[in-house]
């Protein structure tokens, strides 16, 4: 199981009341809270014999090297959820689950780089991703996890038979698709008055986007037109959507194998984030015990180390 850990956790941010989650220290939680709920869904429903979690180092790539615009539309990141990734890393931590990042590389080509590995070695592989940049990378080995709403409590199962029911098409031509029609939460404006359905039947009908636009002369109408004033903007796009599957990793499939959690870490982290009922899910999933108090007694414990001293 590979999860896109930025994604989800700004979906879980964004799903959670900001207020509702907040320690004494002024520290917000919700998007910490929310990601660890859906993860111990996820580890009780699947069972994964591996884990990696793959997180964003920045909006800089090498994608926003070749077009500086890209992802430029999205908005300052909300003051609440800084600070929020770290804290979140290091519960993750402290449960026992590896953490991945690549400079100069994006989360989903993480993504894409372990998909592929796991789905060579024979692995039945799931993607947890609310990127539909990610529809690309199920084939018979891969699963797509995909949020279904605005949080991560659904997640919608794509398999290629799903893809096709969907969106009409086979996973692997979903970017060819995106590459058309733009991605807007990207920053990538695709070919005016080409909607999902024109692209989609463009793909049916000539089988790839090289062939649509080789064959460009063939299509008539204002849409057709507009296909041969702005085919660069398609050819742009699917070269940025198109997701790295051999990014140089310091790990190993091997790596991500799920070992024993620290409980005595997960106790002290879960504490600092005031996560009572959460700790008891932890614990449960590892088949440990918090004594009787035990997660109560860590929390004030803890507030009382993080009080200023006067």
């Amino acid at each position: 199981m590979i999860i896109d850990g930025h994604s989800l956790a700004f979906r879980a941010f964004y799903a959670l009341p900001v207020d509702n989650f907040q320690t004494q220290t002024g520290q917000h939680t919700n998007a910490i809270h929310g990601f660890i709920a859906m993860l111990i869904n996820l580890l009780s429903n699947e069972t994964p014999d591996s884990l990696a979690v793959a997180f964003d180092i920045s909006r800089h790539s090498f994608r926003t090297e070749e077009y500086p615009e890209y992802k430029g539309t999205r908005g300052e990141t909300p003051p609440e959820f800084k600070g929020q990734i770290p804290l979140l890393q290091e519960a993750l931590h402290a449960m026992g689950i590896r953490t991945i990042e690549k400079e100069n590389f994006e989360a989903d080509d993480i993504l894409a780089t372990l998909s592929t590995r796991g789905s060579q070695a024979g692995y039945r592989v799931l993607v947890v991703s609310g990127d539909r940049d990610t529809i690309q990378l199920v084939d018979d080995n891969v699963t797509l996890l995909y949020p279904s709403k605005q949080g991560v409590s659904e997640l919608t199962r794509y398999d290629a038979e799903k893809v096709m029911e969907r969106y009409g098409i086979r996973p692997e031509q979903y970017p060819e698709i995106a590459a058309l029609v733009g991605e807007t939460s990207d920053n990538l404006p695709g070919v005016p008055k080409v909607g999902e359905k024109t692209a989609v039947k463009w793909i049916n009908q000539f089988g790839s986007l090289e062939e649509i636009l080789r064959r460009q002369d063939e299509i008539g109408g204002k849409v057709g037109e507009s296909l041969r004033e702005n085919a660069h903007l398609a050819v742009r796009n699917r070269r940025l959507n198109r997701l790295v599957r051999d990014v140089e990793l310091d790990v190993e499939l091997d790596d991500l194998k799920r070992g024993e959690m620290d409980m005595a870490a997960v106790q002290q982290v879960f504490a600092q984030l005031e996560f009572r009922t959460l700790l008891q899910r932890v614990a449960k999933l590892a088949g440990a015990e918090v004594p009787t108090g035990g997660a109560a007694a860590a929390v004030s414990l803890a507030q009382k180390s993080l009080r200023p001293r006067t």
